[in-house]
């Protein structure tokens, strides 16, 4: 009996063994999650363990990529936090299109309403990287992702509620106020400073019946799309630094105006 006990403990340990071996990964920094600046020599970190398994059992799942058509989407947000594979494959130019998947928790607050989903495109050696709390924005950044050679973005999903009691859960960026009142509010989100004379320009455009209000700052060298979409607040970050900008502004102007919430 002690013989046959002593067996089945061996198989089952060496069946574990087999089962918990890690992939590695590339592309993520360990630390603080930053990219590192493309004259750094400091190599990138691994994907940890439990991110590269929830990964691995999101691919079950059935995403729906491109951008979206007009009105808003019925969502069905799901319980599961983190990060889950939300990227299409490359196109003929290389670039792929990031949905933020309806099976992600939101995260931003009790009692809030799901998170209308957003997308935007980007070329293909982005790579989503993880969020912390203890980042420039906090829990409200929903998303990031970066890339070592061209730059970094994150996306900020904060309640309207918490800038005006008055808009309700139907929101839209012109009752939140003009762009200039926008940026002066929420640039300080993304930047972590006051905006006063370092905005260079300011647009509006609309798709599909969405206003979108875009800024370019300097410095930092940082894009922003500002939107809104049933209680909350879409802020689109693109920054890079100053070699970064130099060379890669073509693509970063074009990541930034590929945002749309659906």
């Amino acid at each position: 009996m002690g013989t046959i006990g002593h067996t089945i403990c061996c198989l089952s340990w060496k069946s574990n063994q087999q089962m918990v071996q890690p992939t590695p990964k590339k592309g993520l920094s360990s630390r603080k999650n930053i990219y590192v600046d493309e004259e750094s020599e400091e190599p990138l970190g691994l994907l940890n363990r439990r991110a590269a398994i929830v990964s691995g059992v999101s691919l079950l799942s059935s995403v729906a990529f491109g951008f979206p058509g007009e009105g808003l989407a019925l969502v069905k947000q799901g319980p599961l936090a983190g990060r889950i594979p939300g990227l299409s494959e490359p196109d003929e130019q290389g670039w792929r299109t990031y949905r933020r998947p309806d099976e992600k928790s939101g995260g931003h607050g009790v009692g809030w309403s799901p998170i209308i989903p957003y997308a935007f495109s980007v070329p293909q050696d982005w790579e989503e990287v993880p969020v912390s709390i203890a980042d420039l924005g906090g829990t409200e950044i929903d998303l990031r992702f970066g890339s070592p050679k061209e730059g970094r973005l994150f996306v900020i999903v904060a309640p309207v509620r918490r800038f005006s009691d008055d808009i309700g859960d139907d929101a839209t960026i012109e009752r939140i106020g003009p762009p200039e009142k926008v940026i002066n509010a929420f640039g300080p989100e993304v930047i972590g400073e006051n905006v006063e004379g370092k905005v260079l320009s300011s647009e509006v455009a609309e798709y599909s019946g969405r206003r979108y209000y875009q800024f370019e700052l300097e410095p930092p060298h940082v894009l922003i799309t500002a939107t809104a979409a049933g209680n909350r607040l879409y802020l689109f970050s693109v920054t890079a630094n100053g070699l970064q900008w130099k060379r890669h502004y073509k693509d970063l102007k074009k990541i930034a105006d590929s945002f749309r919430v659906i």
